[in-house]
């Protein structure tokens, strides 16, 4: 396989690249699967579909949340910029998909543009320019809270936790979706 890449970095950049796509690919077929006019709907759409995938490709997770592949040297801009982008835009998008809902629970929020990197902040501000900086913390907070119970479960924590993993995880995106002041419609 190593005759098809000049270098292992070429391989490697290649399989994070294909990896992410995927990923980005289904979290995308998620949210067109979902009604624009019911949002804890189209963020529980997404968020499932981003602990299916995960648990589908665990190898691909670790490869894209994991640590880092020793002596690995991404090439500038990273291994899977366009992939990274629509995550990250998705992501942006849960947050602006609650931000009407939410709003009145941010007001006094302390966060400001400078919180956060200027990266970040070029792709969510050019998808979403009406976001706040509060927002934009909400879709970190939003990120930590599903890529935290996947995370736990795709290295095997959750195993010596809990006999239903997918009841915890629901149930942890109806708490976040109560939080956001968001129900789904029936």
């Amino acid at each position: 396989i190593y005759g098809y890449f000049a270098t292992r970095d070429g391989l490697v950049t290649t399989l994070i690249n294909d990896v992410a796509t995927d990923l980005a690919d289904a979290l995308d077929a998620a949210w067109e699967a979902t009604s624009a006019d019911d949002p804890a709907t189209r963020i529980r759409g997404w968020a499932n579909a981003f602990r299916n995938w995960s648990l589908a490709n665990p190898q691909g997770f670790r490869l894209i949340f994991g640590d880092p592949v020793p002596g690995y040297l991404a090439p500038e801009g990273g291994p899977a910029p366009d992939a990274v982008r629509r995550i990250c835009t998705g992501l942006s998008a849960l947050a602006a998909t609650a931000w009407p809902h939410a709003r009145h629970l941010y007001e006094g929020s302390e966060f400001d543009w400078s919180d956060f990197d200027p990266g970040l902040l070029d792709d969510v501000r050019s998808a979403f320019p009406e976001l706040p900086p509060a927002a934009v913390a909400l879709s970190l907070r939003i990120r930590g809270h599903l890529h935290g119970l996947v995370s736990l479960e795709i290295y095997g924590h959750m195993r010596t936790m809990t006999l239903n993993p997918d009841k915890l995880f629901n149930e942890e995106l109806t708490q976040l979706l109560r939080a956001l002041a968001l129900t789904p419609q029936s």
